[in-house]
């Protein structure tokens, strides 16, 4: 920490003294420098930090240095008054190109964005408030009191500190709660809605962040050149912005600074060869792609990890046991009562019908058991129950309110959380952050705080951190808690799954086949952590192959094949049920050994 405060403050030190070796063309090409830095951050936060693909950045750079300059000359309205109105302008184009992100996504919502940063360009070079072609010039030169920032090496301090104040945002939004949630509806935001991120509100997030970094940039950008055209705000430099941010590394907003920084100087370098530039450009930005997705920022991590292959390993982690949930004193409100019921509910593809005519009811502190053959319909259910799918008939309501219609994130706020048949940790983020996501319940329309009450967000997010340590402890996961959960074995990135499913503090946890991939030990541990949870309060529905957990764990039972219900009761009844026999333990097998049983497989 002391090393990263030195480094800063050199950093600083060694900024704000760069003027004075620099003469005035060097100074310019410095200012524009800090301006495209600027509009990288914001495009990081965008396509990097959230993963919207983004490719209207320029035109968010656009509107707001048009907006600067129709106020300042047409207007007669100050520079700072109009650079505010810019970034007003800026954000409702913003939250208009961030539309689609609801609909769309990948390649589709770029070409989206494309297309309104190409619309943009051509209505600035034909409309006559523009200045058409040839665009707006004298632009008044932004005023401070006894400043004159007409004078290129004055301006650059502005720009200085506009540009630190940005960085710092904007890496305090990646590192807080917000960031979190945006990165993880990036690696995977249906188990992001599962756990309760707003993921429309954080689309629309992501574009509203990027647009404000753009309009703080057209505006700099108006206040430096003192004059706006249609050619500063065309593809061209969309692709440099694009440019910049994957070779520095979309993922972290220092590395979109390096690219950015490290592109515009090769840029000038060559300025003189244009088609060389775009060559080199187009080249650098493919390698990059192929050979270092991460950037020139994932390079240091890169290096770390093949030293680590290529040395002594050191002594690995362990997994320490399961620390059981105090039981509460008294049973939980409601015991005994329904917490979910199934009505009716038919699940229709096209022409096959995964579900048909779909009815149960689970009630409060119950562990309930959903068995049947691969294809009969469980995991499809999960996705009716959770909100994946919408039934295409029948109801289904949780805790007595009808939830038929509502998406994940909603069932996840109202106490129902899940685990996936095929694990869906967020891989980039750690097994701590996979945890923190889980627990941070605050509401993305709360963002404004991080612009007006930061002190707030950092207590909130301590608070958070010591909270994710006790469940890291309670699971015995604390020594992993700094690793990508993609880098453990199998058993443990379960564990981690479940931890973090609990972590949402549920009524209702949903486990999919929980024991997949197991051996006897791990199953012996799931058995006991399933109960624990139960015990705390939790109702519990577990889809599960391995017949014999599902006998020894569950109190009722309830058989699907074929998309139907054929038999639901205790496990000792199900066991010797015709129908359950004959349609998924087979008819030679003996039902009085069905405790005990292996996985079965079918």
């Amino acid at each position: 920490m002391r090393l990263r405060i030195t480094l800063i403050a050199l950093a600083g030190v060694a900024a704000w003294l760069l003027p004075y070796g620099l003469d005035s063309y060097a100074i310019h090409v410095v200012n524009v420098i800090l301006i495209f830095a600027v509009l990288a951050v914001g495009l990081g936060l965008c396509m990097g930090v959230a993963g919207q693909v983004n490719l209207a950045q320029v035109a968010f750079f656009g509107v707001g240095a048009y907006a600067t300059a129709i106020l300042t000359t047409h207007s007669g309205l100050g520079f700072w008054v109009s650079g505010v109105l810019a970034l007003v302008a800026t954000v409702v184009v913003g939250l208009v190109v961030g539309t689609p992100a609801l609909r769309v996504q990948s390649h589709y919502l770029g070409i989206v964005t494309l297309g309104l940063a190409l619309a943009f360009t051509n209505w600035v070079t034909n409309a006559q408030l523009s200045g058409g072609a040839e665009g707006i010039s004298a632009i008044p030169a932004p005023t401070l009191p006894g400043i004159d920032l007409s004078n290129e090496y004055l301006y650059y301090y502005v720009e200085l500190i506009v540009f630190a104040l940005a960085l710092t945002f904007g890496l305090f939004v990646v590192r807080t709660g917000l960031g979190r949630r945006l990165r993880a509806m990036r690696d995977d935001s249906l188990a992001a809605g599962a756990l309760g991120a707003e993921v429309p509100l954080l689309r629309m997030t992501a574009f509203l962040l990027a647009s404000v970094y753009g309009g703080v940039a057209g505006v700099l950008y108006a206040g430096l050149i003192r004059y706006v055209a249609p050619e500063s705000f065309g593809i061209a430099n969309m692709f440099l912005l694009l440019g910049m941010v994957i070779i520095g590394g979309r993922q972290s907003l220092i590395g979109c600074v390096v690219g950015a920084i490290s592109l515009y100087l090769v840029r000038e370098w060559l300025s003189d060869h244009p088609t060389i530039a775009q060559l080199a450009y187009g080249s650098v930005v493919v390698l990059v792609v192929v050979f270092a997705p991460t950037g020139l920022a994932g390079l240091p991590e890169r290096l770390r990890g093949l030293r680590r292959r290529r040395g002594q390993s050191g002594t690995a982690a362990r997994l320490a046991p399961f620390r059981p949930y105090p039981a509460p004193a008294e049973p939980p409100a409601g015991a005994g009562e329904p917490i979910l019921t199934v009505a009716g509910v038919t699940m229709q593809f096209r022409g096959l019908k995964a579900l048909d005519d779909v009815s149960l009811t689970v009630a409060h502190g119950e562990i309930r058991g959903v068995v049947g053959p691969n294809g009969s319909g469980k995991t499809t259910l999960f996705n009716v129950i959770s909100g994946l799918y919408r039934p295409t008939g029948g109801r289904v309501a949780f805790l007595g309110e009808d939830m038929t219609a509502s998406s994940p994130y909603r069932l996840a706020r109202a106490g129902m959380s899940r685990t996936f048949q095929n694990l869906r940790l967020f891989g980039d983020l750690t097994v701590e952050e996979n945890i923190l996501v889980a627990l941070d319940r605050s509401r993305t329309l709360g963002a404004w705080r991080y612009l007006l009450g930061p002190g707030v967000i950092l207590r909130q997010d301590r608070d958070l951190h010591r909270r994710a340590g006790e469940v890291l402890d309670r699971y015995g996961l604390t020594a992993f808690a700094a690793l990508a959960p993609t880098s453990l074995p199998y058993g443990i990135q379960r564990r981690v799954e479940i931890a973090r499913a609990v972590a949402a503090a549920p009524s209702l946890l949903l486990l999919d086949e929980p024991a997949a991939g197991l051996n006897g030990e791990e199953v012996r541990q799931l058995s006991e952590i399933v109960r624990s949870i139960r015990d705390s309060g939790i109702t519990v529905i577990i889809i599960e192959h391995n017949m014999g957990l599902v006998m020894s764990l569950c109190e009722q039972i309830t058989v699907l094949a074929g998309g139907r219900v054929i038999a639901e009761g205790e496990p000792a009844a199900i066991a010797r049920t015709p129908a359950v026999v004959e349609a998924y333990l087979g008819d030679s097998m003996d039902t009085d050994d069905l405790p005990s049983l292996p996985e079965v497989t079918s």
